[in-house]
């Protein structure tokens, strides 16, 4: 059996978007992937990610490792699950998997910052997440594990207001529903039951365009976006970690590390 000082601990993150790509009808769920540049899997697409530092806590880690492979700060961030078959990596490696969502103006935004400062990190592209082709290591079962999450947890949370800008119209949220569910759905049907959920707030404002005004809504903020249960960390707390609320999206990066995008 290896020993325990061989096992390395890992954090990498599966972070979600709705984007639509020109010339496209509806928007599709989306996700950024870094291509290997070193054995193994060298020249394969794998998940954000990097080696966990010994006096790092695992949501810093998570947080620091996707802004270093991607140049992006989420607005909601969860830990997902850990990953440590014995077979997944040439070496023994754990896992400390995270699922990450991103509103897409906030993606244009964090993108063009980067860019503009010149430090764009290198070797990113966004496949859809239903079909990014063949990943490095386990990552097509962790992505396979993370839509599920994301599509169970749809139905009872608000967590699609973490894919969406605080003002928003109903056929927005409907296409974010859409995207997450890989289906259509009836647009009377949807309005009746998020307008009966009680997360909606509407306001006095339009949006207006070549078709009939429609209302924006916002989403009460008493309702959390998720519900974690007894460990949830309070702002105080958060603060004391020097770790960022869930849904503040804060910007800054550095280049990719040498060990990005780990197994």
């Amino acid at each position: 059996m290896a020993s325990t000082d061989a096992i390395r601990v890992a954090v990498s993150t599966v972070i979600f978007t709705v984007r639509r790509a020109p010339g496209e009808a509806s928007a599709r769920l989306m996700m950024p992937l870094v291509r290997r540049t070193r054995e193994p899997h060298e020249g394969l697409w794998a998940l954000p990610g990097g080696w966990l530092d010994a006096g790092e806590g695992l949501d810093a880690a998570a947080s620091r490792t996707l802004a270093e492979t991607t140049g992006l700060t989420p607005s909601y961030l969860e830990q997902l699950y850990a990953f440590g078959d014995v077979d997944r990596s040439p070496t023994r490696v754990v896992s400390i998997v995270y699922w990450a969502l991103l509103r897409a103006d906030d993606v244009d935004a964090q993108r063009a910052a980067h860019e503009a400062a010149g430090d764009a990190p290198e070797n990113v592209a966004w496949f859809d997440a239903g079909a990014p082709g063949v990943l490095a290591f386990d990552h097509n079962e962790i992505v396979s594990y993370a839509l599920w999450r994301l599509r169970n947890k749809v139905g009872y949370s608000r967590i699609a207001h973490g894919l969406l800008s605080e003002l928003f119209t109903l056929a927005d949220l409907r296409e974010v529903y859409e995207a997450i569910l890989d289906r259509r759905l009836d647009p009377a049907n949807f309005r009746r039951q998020v307008e009966n959920s009680g997360t909606l707030i509407p306001t006095d404002r339009f949006r207006t365009g070549s078709h009939r005004p429609a209302r924006l809504y916002r989403y009460n903020q008493d309702v959390e976006l998720a519900d974690r249960g007894p460990l949830s960390p309070s702002a105080a707390e958060l603060s004391t970690l020097g770790a960022c609320p869930p849904e503040t999206v804060a910007g800054g990066a550095r280049r990719p590390s040498p060990e990005s995008s780990t197994s």
